[in-house]
């Protein structure tokens, strides 16, 4: 095989024609301007086909984060809410949650100090009213 200097593209066939086949993650090298537009419109697919796959693949991250620090907030709830000695005002999140309790114990005490709020009370499901 002898190829002359003067011509390069001769030259570049007989490097490339030489490999047999291409190494992975090279693209072989090809002279033919059709060739080269249809290779580039496939990776642009590709290209596509792999930023629709991130998208997809970050919303299922985000979504089982959330997932996370809602069943961590959860489990701070119902340990807080266990804890009788707890301060109430030590956690702002949990205001609401301590609100809704202490509004539910002072409705039964004052039901139980005033017979007469229990008479107006409605009645529990299932009971006969007087």
């Amino acid at each position: 095989m002898s190829t002359t200097p003067s011509d390069p593209m001769e030259f570049l066939k007989s490097l490339w024609g030489n490999t047999g086949m291409p190494l992975p993650g090279l693209v072989s090298p090809t002279l033919d301007t059709n060739e080269l537009e249809k290779r580039i419109a496939d990776l642009h697919a590709v290209e596509g086909w792999l930023k629709t796959n991130l998208g997809m693949l970050q919303m299922t991250i985000q979504g089982l984060e959330i997932q996370r620090a809602t069943l961590s907030a959860l489990q701070a709830i119902s340990q807080s809410a266990g804890s009788s000695d707890a301060n109430p005002f030590a956690n702002p999140a949990l205001w609401p949650w301590n609100l809704m309790q202490g509004a539910g114990q002072a409705a039964a005490t004052d039901m139980a100090s005033d017979p007469a709020a229990a008479d107006q009370a409605p009645p529990k499901s299932g009971g006969k009213t007087k």
